[in-house]
């Protein structure tokens, strides 16, 4: 009896075991099963919402530098559009895409002309995703710019409470230089967890051509130096807003000033940045590159303070 009471739970175990391995195998053949079931990028030979969706949240793996067809190689990062447009541009708040489509044509200071929505894909693509442009009639093309007109329309049906961002306060502009030895001890203690001490990002998986699970904040495969997150005051309002992910608490000091230290470090460079911004005046008092229409030090307008700037500028109105 001694002997059978011990033999029962080692084959309920064992019996527990299996039954944990079936299902383990049935979830791996279900979601084999569903990965097969979403159309591969190479199947899109029209312009679709889909494919666009693919697009912006799998860049690395679609148009990315490690893409095995040498002509779809469109970035030259492996980070993906979602790595700032979170939840694929779906989440209310900063950098969302629910509303961009409604902003566009509109005049852009840094190209002294009016752009369209197509323009704003293609700056992202050659300065955030450090790439090349897309053909304007390209299924690419069409298909990103699909899916975010999509997402405009799906922002007008949601009721007010879903629209609303669940962000802290928004940012506001410390009255000082940023700290970048002080944005260092604030990267130490909640940032480095998920990009990594050296701000090379965590990848997905050996395979560069994955992406990233957190992308590099810095280095030779992040955005370039043309980027719109290299301003300071651009990227203090994103991570205020967003970092670190899923709680974002950070005060308004501790923003600015690790925006300052991320950017303190060498990216790729972004040839003929002179040629941005065609009237000066129009250019954001922290854009981190001359040439300026002031005769401020190229350290203030990368790091503060810039009210001082903006008082300048006002005396030319």
């Amino acid at each position: 009896m001694s002997r059978e009471r011990v033999l029962h739970p080692q084959r309920g175990v064992a019996q527990a075991a299996l039954l944990i391995a079936a299902a383990i195998g049935l979830c791996v053949v279900l979601g084999t099963l569903w990965l097969q079931s979403e159309p591969s990028a190479e199947r899109y030979s029209e312009p679709s919402v889909e494919y666009g969706r693919q697009l912006i949240r799998d860049t690395a793996r679609n148009m990315g530098p490690a893409h095995e067809d040498p002509t779809m190689r469109y970035t030259g990062t492996s980070m993906d559009c979602a790595s700032c447009h979170l939840d694929t541009g779906t989440r209310p708040g900063t950098l969302s895409l629910l509303q961009a489509a409604q902003r566009y044509p509109r005049f852009s200071g840094r190209d002294g002309r009016e752009g369209d929505l197509r323009d704003r894909i293609n700056g992202c693509m050659t300065r955030s995703m450090n790439g090349r442009e897309l053909d304007r009639e390209s299924v690419q093309m069409r298909s990103m710019e699909m899916y975010i007109r999509q997402l405009n329309n799906q922002y007008a049906v949601m009721g007010e409470t879903r629209q609303m961002p669940d962000e802290p306060p928004t940012f506001t502009e410390p009255d000082r230089a940023a700290d970048v030895a002080a944005g260092r001890l604030v990267f130490e203690a909640n940032c480095a967890v998920c990009h990594g001490s050296d701000g090379q990002g965590l990848l997905a998986a050996i395979d560069r051509s994955e992406g990233y699970l957190f992308p590099p904040l810095w280095g030779p495969d992040s955005f370039n130096n043309g980027a719109g997150m290299t301003r300071l005051l651009t990227a203090a309002r994103f991570i205020k807003a967003r970092m670190p992910l899923g709680k974002p608490d950070l005060t308004d000091d501790e923003a600015y000033d690790v925006a300052a230290y991320m950017n303190s470090h060498e990216r790729p460079q972004r040839p003929n940045l002179e040629v941005d911004y065609p009237d000066l005046k129009n250019k954001p008092v922290d854009s981190p590159y001359p040439p300026y229409a002031d005769e401020f030090p190229i350290e203030q307008h990368r790091l503060g303070p810039f009210q001082p700037i903006r008082d300048f500028y006002r005396g030319l109105e």
